[in-house]
């Protein structure tokens, strides 16, 4: 598959998500098998008051939960890569207030209209969503103090160009907080093309070491925070596979 095949699977996937409800994988050997949108999100270190606060955001997505290590502070300007129903825009737009602002940009119309509704229904005047994608970001330059993303940037075909746009739209001293599936050895070819484990966050990831290259490359310092290995057995079924939870500064 091309790039924008790759894209086109993951959005026809993600659409159906935001319709009907359902996790990121079609097997069960992925993404928890049939564990609840909470019960993963606690896995990954989402508290009961979190996943209790907005239950129609939390999708159960995620691979991490950035905003618990993100350096949030009231007026931050926060802007979410991936943002699906809204679940960790949400989480922060309580934690930067009414001074603040999130924006959350999503390539799935559906999941914008999702979290829009969802916005209107919690009442979060200070979140906003906007279609877009994360390769060319909706986002004015040097606009925003703080980026999270929460298991999205394994997505994107072309992650250079994220951490590209990443870094024009950060303020000078912005800093960035991911959540990200990463590769610890490469996958056989016919798993890299498998469109259920692309839109499982496992086909299009890339090796840590190439994914830390990249956002050097793009002008980012880095410093590791923490690295799940045992997601492989918890979620995705002993691949060669790792949450990594990072920050990238300017």
């Amino acid at each position: 598959m091309d790039a924008n095949e790759k894209k086109e699977v993951i959005k026809k996937k993600y659409q159906e998500i935001a319709i009907l409800g359902g996790s990121c994988c079609s097997g069960s050997s992925c993404c928890g098998g049939d564990s609840s949108p909470v019960d993963l999100s606690k896995s990954l270190g989402y508290s009961e008051s979190d996943v209790q606060s907005v239950p129609d955001a939390n999708m159960g997505l995620g691979c991490g939960n950035p905003t618990a290590f993100a350096e949030l502070k009231p007026g931050d300007i926060v802007l979410d890569l991936g943002s699906g129903g809204g679940f960790d825009c949400f989480l922060a737009a309580k934690r930067v207030g009414s001074s603040g602002k999130v924006i959350g940009v999503d390539m799935t119309p559906e999941m914008v209209e999702k979290a829009q509704a969802n916005a209107q229904k919690y009442g979060y005047l200070n979140a906003e969503f906007r279609h877009g994608d994360i390769e060319a970001l909706p986002v004015e330059d040097s606009s925003v103090d703080v980026i999270i993303s929460n298991c999205v940037i394994n997505l994107a075909p072309n992650k250079e160009k994220v951490f590209r746009e990443a870094f024009r739209v950060l303020k000078p001293e912005g800093r960035m907080y991911i959540s990200d599936m990463v590769l610890l050895a490469d996958l056989p070819d016919e798993l890299k093309e498998d469109s259920g484990l692309l839109a499982g966050c496992i086909a299009g990831a890339v090796l840590k070491e190439e994914y830390l290259r990249l956002l050097k490359k793009a002008g980012f310092s880095v410093e590791i925070l923490a690295e799940d290995s045992d997601i492989s057995g918890r979620q995705y079924g002993g691949l060669p596979v790792e949450s990594l939870k990072l920050k990238a500064w300017v």
